[in-house]
């Protein structure tokens, strides 16, 4: 399972929220730049990267910290927030960006999915967040009607490449990941699941390895690194190193070593 460390990105800093709540914001660092590198020196097998900004405001916001970060690091970047159209995709994978994260305008505008995971494949993934099994949308700050795992089969029919699952109750409060749900949702699609939320410990992550078998290939890590909770490198050494084989044939592997 791959392990993934998180930076969610809020006027430039490392924050994280909790339960979604940009009103509860806590900055663990000033310098995203060097918290990624550090998250790539310590044996990330990739890194994944929220616009906060920019998912409220439905354009990329923090364009500047992305475009450095992709830059200084030598691990594949996922990026999401505020991804609503084909032209802010391509640029930011003209930017050296490996996969792009879609949430609202797979509710909103799922043939765009389709069209995207068409001209793009195995390069696009869908943020599927949920707050009591409802899909919330434009920064976690909309809850639509629609149900997570509708959605997500969906979503994989179109051909996304990968599900992110985030428990909105769970994120950011270090309480464990919601395993019931990812095991539900794993039992209804067949499309990789990459698990998001609450993560706290190492026994957390050991945890995962229960749904494994039924898809869930990896987890995404946030405020447990930045508290000190979960030691990445222990950590990859523990549920594995990570399984970069979706490389698209296109780009060159070398980037990566």
């Amino acid at each position: 399972m791959d392990v993934i460390p998180a930076i969610d990105l809020l006027g430039g800093r490392c924050v994280r929220l909790f339960q979604g709540d940009y009103d509860q914001s806590q900055v663990f660092d000033d310098d995203p730049v060097a918290v990624a590198c550090r998250w790539a020196e310590q044996g990330a097998s990739r890194i994944h990267l929220v616009d906060l900004d920019g998912a409220k405001a439905g354009k990329p916001e923090n364009w500047q910290a992305i475009t450095e970060i992709v830059k200084a690091v030598n691990v594949p970047v996922q990026v999401g927030g505020g991804l609503r159209d084909r032209n802010r995709v391509q640029a930011l994978f003209d930017l050296g960006v490996q996969y792009a994260i879609l949430g609202t305008v797979a509710v909103e505008q799922p043939d765009l999915v389709g069209e995207l995971s068409r001209e793009f494949p195995g390069r696009i993934f869908v943020g599927i967040d949920a707050r009591d099994g409802r899909v919330a949308t434009r920064g976690w700050v909309e809850t639509s009607t629609v149900m997570a795992d509708e959605l997500a089969g969906r979503m994989g029919d179109l051909g996304a490449a990968a599900i992110i699952y985030t428990d909105i109750k769970r994120d950011g409060t270090l309480k464990g990941p919601n395993l019931d749900a990812l095991r539900e949702l794993a039992e209804k699609i067949n499309t990789p699941i990459i698990a998001s939320g609450g993560v706290s410990s190492m026994s957390d992550l050991l945890s995962l390895l229960g749904v494994a078998p039924l898809g869930v290939s990896g987890v995404i890590v946030g405020k447990a690194l930045y508290t000190g909770d979960v030691n990445l490198t222990e950590a990859i050494k523990a549920i594995g190193p990570g399984r970069l084989q979706d490389v698209p044939p296109d780009l060159p592997s070398t980037r990566w070593g």
